[in-house]
């Protein structure tokens, strides 16, 4: 193993993408199995250290790749197109609006009913930016373009976030 390789090399997984999390867990494990820091008790405090570097990198892998926006977000960066989420705010006009429309309706709802509509919204849209993220990713290779829809998908996680914590109030 490579502590400088990309961690779809680390997991044997294609850089892509589409990826199958029943995959990715089983490869989490299996590479967990093999660099767990108890199996080199033996051979002294370095090789243990080693290992538990080992472990720390495995998990910092698995937690970028099995979460789409992680790994959409990922992707682009590898190929040369970050996505400067925090240097580069600016977003479409109609994408603001709606998130503005989204923030009203969260703020105003006095009824769990009305959260769960907005998280059906919510979900609905998260689900179009991703089919985006994998035409443009897997279909085109069009990794600058998929920025924007990343970029949006960062948003819409913050907002879902902060309606789900909002929901757990009302219920």
């Amino acid at each position: 193993m490579n502590l400088q390789a990309d961690d779809f090399a680390l997991f044997g997984v294609p850089r892509q993408f589409a990826q199958d999390r029943a995959d990715l867990d089983a490869r989490w494990k299996a590479l967990q199995r093999e660099a767990h820091p108890d199996k080199f008790v033996a051979h002294g405090a370095s090789a243990q250290r080693l290992a538990m570097q080992w472990s720390v990198r495995i998990n910092e892998a698995y937690q970028r790749l099995k979460d789409p926006l992680k790994r959409a977000a990922y992707l682009c960066e590898l190929a040369g197109a970050p996505i400067q989420a925090h240097s580069n705010t600016a977003m479409p006009a109609d994408f603001l609006v709606q998130q503005m429309e989204w923030r009203e309706a969260l703020d105003e709802a006095i009824e769990a009913t009305t959260l769960h509509q907005l998280a059906d919204a919510v979900q609905a849209s998260k689900a179009r930016l991703l089919q985006q993220c994998a035409a443009l990713l897997d279909g085109s290779h069009d990794f600058a373009a998929a920025v924007a829809p990343v970029r949006a998908l960062m948003f819409i996680e913050k907002f879902a976030l902060d309606l789900s914590q909002r929901i757990d109030q009302l219920e």
